[in-house]
């Protein structure tokens, strides 16, 4: 039976490469709080803590940041020292920008980096009371003309309440820990995923957007890699809906070529700091296992699958295919880096921002993702804001998004067509972009 090596979760065990990340990403700023993250421990692998003067208007602000980086990489410090292309002559999305990152942050209104504790938790009492009233009107008229419009808008709701619980992670729910934390297990635990785990994770994927062999969500198979694979694995690894069910599996294994569990304490994903974080995260999604087997138990399984796990797996396709495609699928070739190439900036610029219609505001503006990646400590309700406010800075790096209908059907074709062309990239060169198979099934043929 072939192994599946899917984007999100790789059951295949591979060589590890790199070492774990064992630093976090903080700021001493006052409108950015992230809770707990870990201390700056230099043996555990090589790690850079920086402290960088931003200015803003008249006042200086120092913003201290600890990030991991690859073995012989870039640190956030180099953003400040580097300025390259985007000049005269034809664009080139790899080449380093003409701006830093204080620059971008320094057009962003002072107001966009305030968190309203109150305001983020309006949004998580709307959208349990929309969860709760949907199950009880579906329970209600129990009736197949209704169950399939619940599925879908009740797995739009679980991903809705996923993306509250991700802000609790980093920190721009409020800048009370305690209160990120209590709210980020409720809300991540009732749709099974565990949350300090992830949120642990999803901090080593912000650290290492971009780059090869350390981004943690969606990163690429080096072609090496994937010419090991036999033809089955190939075709599951690209041929939908598989790579869109692979999150579940993704906590349990992690992605190819790296090993751990987000259940897992002893996990490579996590340092002994952690090992209590991760317990309660654990015991958690184990508790609310067992309030859906006893659910089931009382109210019979069949029901449970319609009320439940039905939209949970809906929930499962929002979320990778929303990580997907603000890493993949432009028109343009977007480049991945390594080594001396990679930086904080360079791969952050390598994100995309998406238009989900009627559902941008259902799950709380996540498609604005480019400025969210640049600085993950803006509260989802200013990503807007701050985007416009830094559209100039960018200029050719950032891709304006294609407006959506109502509902985003347009992206259900950019996915197919990025599965079909983006399978792998080059074993060597710093600056690489997604290479085509072309002796696999389905595959789009290029000029």
């Amino acid at each position: 039976m072939a192994s599946w090596v899917l984007s999100e979760c790789g059951i295949r065990p591979l060589t590890r490469i790199y070492t774990r990340p064992t630093t976090g990403f903080s700021s001493n700023n006052n409108n950015t709080n992230f809770s707990k993250f870990r201390p700056l421990q230099v043996s555990k692998a090589n790690n850079l803590g920086s402290s960088l003067k931003v200015s803003s208007g008249l006042r200086e602000k120092k913003w201290s940041v600890y990030v991991s980086v690859p073995l012989s990489g870039h640190s956030i410090l180099n953003e400040e020292e580097e300025t390259g292309g985007g000049g005269g002559g034809e664009f080139d999305p790899g080449a380093p920008p003409p701006f830093k990152l204080s620059d971008i942050r320094a057009a962003i209104p002072k107001h966009c980096w305030v968190k309203d504790p109150w305001r983020s938790m309006s949004y998580v009492v709307r959208d349990v009371a929309v969860v709760f009233g949907l199950a009880a009107v579906a329970a209600y008229f129990n009736n197949w003309a209704v169950w399939p419009l619940y599925w879908f808008a009740q797995g739009t709701m679980f991903w809705a309440l996923f993306v509250l619980g991700h802000d609790c992670g980093h920190g721009s729910f409020s800048n009370n820990p305690k209160l990120n934390s209590v709210a980020g297990h409720l809300l991540h635990s009732s749709i099974l995923v565990p949350y300090h785990g992830w949120r642990i994770s999803h901090r080593t994927h912000h650290q290492n957007h971009g780059h090869v062999e350390n981004d943690e969500s969606w990163h690429p198979l080096p072609e090496k890699l994937y010419k090991t694979l036999d033809n089955v694995t190939r075709t599951v690894r690209f041929a939908l809906p598989f790579p869109m069910l692979a999150f579940p599996f993704y906590l349990w294994g992690r992605s190819p070529g790296k090993k751990g569990s987000h259940y897992h304490p002893g996990s490579d994903l996590f340092v002994p700091s952690e090992r209590k974080d991760v317990l309660t995260s654990t015991a958690c999604w184990t508790a609310m296992a067992a309030l859906l087997g006893y659910l089931s138990f009382q109210l019979g399984p069949l029901q449970m699958l319609k009320l439940y796990f039905i939209p949970y797996w809906i929930f499962v396709m929002w979320l990778d295919c929303v990580t997907y495609l603000h890493h993949h699928g432009h028109e343009d070739k977007l480049p991945w880096y390594r080594g001396k190439e990679w930086s904080y900036l360079r791969g952050g610029l390598t994100t995309l921002d998406r238009d989900y219609g009627w559902i941008n505001n259902i799950h709380h503006d996540i498609g604005t993702h480019v400025i969210h990646h640049l600085f993950p400590q803006i509260p989802h309700y200013h990503l807007i804001e701050a985007t416009e406010a830094a559209k100039p800075v960018f200029g050719k790096y950032y891709r304006e998004p294609k407006k959506s209908l109502p509902l985003p059907f347009h992206l259900l074709g950019v996915l197919i067509r990025s599965m079909k062309k983006d399978h792998y990239v080059s074993d060597s060169g710093d600056v690489v972009y997604y290479q085509t198979d072309p002796q696999l099934k389905g595959s789009e043929k290029l000029d």
